[in-house]
Order: structure tokens, then sequence, then C-alpha cells
């Protein structure tokens, strides 16, 4: 089995497990791998510090390490997300990412627990989106938390009647069963 550690072309890391490098390049190249976030099948390998299993073969320090010492978990990567689409937004993530990679990564995995949670937390009217605000602003169905899709047009109409939205693009690979 390999593992290796991937990033899309919208900067976003994952990893991912294969029988060998052939399986990795012959998924590559048939567009198999893809982001599970964007879905983007723009996939780079990360470097990534080849995994020993060495622990059997040498006892087990009772020490502590030091403080200086580097973590035994610092080059690992967890699944990362920004905005899908590209924006602003995903400009100053891809930049930040380049410039201090653990803080982007930081800025991801809130942004994901962030989509979890509203995904967890709300009832997904789909295009009716914009008919079930209303309905709700202007009393004619229960208040609850709804989320959905709007154009943009839907979206500037809903704010000129004061019916406060906020655009959050979730990515497909999160629509569907979260883990």
């Amino acid at each position: 089995m390999k593992v290796l550690n991937l990033q899309c072309a919208s900067m976003h890391t994952f990893e991912g497990w294969f029988g060998s490098e052939d399986d990795y390049q012959s998924q590559r190249e048939r567009g198999l791998v893809a982001c599970p976030l964007c879905a983007n099948t723009e996939v780079r390998k990360l470097p990534s510090a080849p995994r020993l299993n060495l622990g059997a073969a040498e006892p087990r320090s009772t020490q502590p390490a030091s403080p200086a010492a580097p973590s035994a978990s610092a080059g690992t990567t967890s699944p990362a997300s920004s905005v899908p689409s590209v924006s602003t937004a995903e400009a100053v993530a891809s930049g930040l990412a380049q410039v201090h990679p653990e803080a982007a990564e930081m800025v991801q995995e809130a942004w994901v627990k962030m989509v979890k949670h509203v995904i967890a937390n709300t009832e997904d009217v789909g295009p009716n989106f914009a008919e079930e605000a209303r309905k709700m602003h202007y009393g004619e169905s229960e208040e609850r938390n709804i989320r959905g899709q709007a154009s943009i047009e839907e979206t500037k109409d809903l704010l000129e009647e004061g019916i406060e939205v906020m655009p959050l693009p979730v990515p497909d690979a999160l629509k569907g069963g979260l883990q």
C-alpha cells in the first residue's frame, strides 16, 4: 500500500491510498484521482517522508522527547478546503498556503468544520431557497434554518427585501455523507 500526500490545482491537500506507484499513475492518467472537495482532477504529489515501521526493531524510550524536537506529526496533512470557485478568498488562501502552509491548513480545516456544521444544522431546500426564505420572512411558513441554491439575481432581490442570506459554496464531496 502506498499512501501519498496530494494537492489539487486549487491548493486543497488530501491523502490518497494506492496499491503502488503504478496504480497512482494509471488512475491519475485516467482522471480517476480527484480532489474530494472540489473534484479537480489536476492533482500533484506533495513531498512526504517515508514511513518506516521500526517499532518492533527498537525498544521505545521511556523519556519524553525534548520540547525542541519536532513532533512526529509535523509532516502530516489532513483534508483541507477553501472556497471551491476562483475568488478573492481562494487567491488569498493560495497565497497563504505558499507562504504559511500550516496557517493555510488551519484556515481550511476551520472552513470544512463550519460547512459541516451548517449542513448538519440546516434543511436543504435545493432550488426553492429564495421562495422558502421569502415565505419565512413574510410569516407564511415556520422559521427554520435552511440552505439551498439561488441565482445571483435572486440573492440580490432577497437582500433588497431585507432577507439576510449568506453565500456558502459547498463542495459536492461534502453534500453527501459526511465522514
